[in-house]
């Protein structure tokens, strides 16, 4: 089917997934997942193609990302289950007033409609969406990467056996069949046809999407997230919640990009830093990229060099960190703010009044006091799995579970009221 087919068909089974009850999204989504898990060997198959394909053209760290194992794809299906689990968010009554009139105007929550997800070399992202999209009642349109599409593909069978098994509608859950970048854009223009599009990717998609899409369209993901060392930090924490934010999984959005330290710590804290990340580390060292302040103090050491220009406004999804130094809690909150994307950001401090300070003027989605970016997640959040990170401010921000794939309508009875 051309992409345009598959929007039109989307929108022809949107007012069934609309209307769905409780019960009969729970029993999808359970048969979705068992359907993953009988389905394994095939999606392992499919994704060691992928694999083959993808050597040598990408990143060690994003064949991380690409890789499925079988200890994967059965955190996929719990991820569903977890979805099953969760409160219904469509139908429920956000506010009620009466008015003087004798009308009753009640704020509803329904769904979105038709949900587009454009998205790079993560399989995982095609039952996450799927999920989520089926339990807050919207129908799901995914369009991944040619260096992951056999993955997807069998991961999307999988889940459309599932929901006819349980006596639904396959079209509730689509993958578009055009790898090149003409779906991306036929997606992109299609209004009336697509509800809302979420970019999951890189700086170039995301930007992509947000400048040319025709579509209602949330900006998610990219994340250069600062730690901030402050000088009351204590040094074994910081050093702890740095090489999880950092080397835990470098490639995702919610890694740490930028390590800032206080100034008057500097000369005693950097080392160890250094020792901890770029030395310790037989496997996976970190490379330092210095700006001047921080360069005065490790200078020619093993693994640090000095910063370029725009390395600290770069995602580098690997194990390279940027390090600067600041002038106080002050100095890091303006240096965050001229080069943050919005997504987590985190002070280090036993300072109650600069923790309250950072947290105040740090304008991100998720703003973290003495633990690891690396929380900023749906699971992690008790949202279940997630459609993305929303690193705007309206309508969605920070990660987006089923509450954000929801809008509202108002829903006004009345027994003969006129105006």
């Amino acid at each position: 089917m051309t992409t345009r087919e598959i929007l039109l068909d989307a929108n022809r089974v949107k007012p069934l997934a609309a209307f769905l009850t409780t019960e009969k999204k729970n029993a999808a989504l359970l048969a979705m997942a068992d359907e993953l898990i009988s389905g394994a060997e095939d999606i392992l198959s499919a994704n060691a193609r992928d694999m083959k394909e993808a050597e040598g053209k990408i990143s060690t760290v994003m064949l991380d990302r690409l890789r499925l194992t079988k200890d994967r794809i059965e955190g996929m299906a719990e991820g569903i289950r977890q979805v099953a689990a969760l409160p219904d968010p469509v139908g429920r009554v956000l506010e009620k007033i009466t008015r003087p009139s004798g009308i009753e105007v009640q704020k509803v929550s329904v769904p979105l409609g038709v949900v587009a997800i454009i998205y790079e070399s993560r399989p995982n992202v095609t039952s996450d969406a799927a999920a989520l999209c089926l339990k807050s009642g919207n129908v799901c349109v995914l369009r991944i990467g040619k260096e992951a599409y056999n993955s997807a593909r069998a991961i999307v069978a999988a889940l459309r056996r599932g929901l006819e098994k349980a006596g639904l509608d396959a079209g509730f859950v689509n993958l578009v069949e055009d790898t090149t970048r003409q779906s991306s854009a036929d997606i992109m223009a299609a209004a009336g046809l697509v509800d809302l599009l979420i970019p999951r990717g890189g700086k170039g998609l995301i930007d992509a999407c947000v400048q040319n899409a025709k579509v209602p369209c949330i900006q998610t993901g990219t994340g250069i997230c600062h730690v901030y060392v402050d000088g009351a930090a204590d040094f074994n924490m910081a050093l702890g919640i740095i090489e999880n934010a950092k080397c835990s999984r470098p490639s995702v959005c919610n890694a740490m990009e930028v390590c800032l330290v206080d100034a008057p710590i500097a000369e005693k804290f950097l080392p160890l830093l250094w020792d901890r990340l770029a030395v310790s580390r037989k496997k996976n060292a970190v490379l330092l990229k210095l700006d001047a302040r921080a360069r005065s103090i490790l200078g020619d050491r093993e693994n640090c060099v000095p910063a370029g220009e725009g390395d600290f406004d770069r995602e580098f999804l690997d194990y390279v960190m940027a390090v600067g130094v600041v002038d106080g809690v002050k100095g890091a909150a303006e240096h965050i703010d001229a080069h943050s994307t919005g997504h987590s950001d985190c002070i280090v401090t036993e300072d109650t009044a600069a923790a309250g300070y950072f947290v105040s003027a740090v304008d991100s989605a998720a703003v973290y006091v003495n633990a690891s970016t690396r929380f900023t997640d749906g699971g992690e959040f008790g949202l279940g799995c997630e459609m993305g990170i929303s690193t705007q401010k309206l309508h969605a921000r920070g990660p987006m579970g089923l509450a954000e794939l929801t809008t509202y309508k108002y829903v006004v009875r009345g027994n003969g009221q006129v105006r």
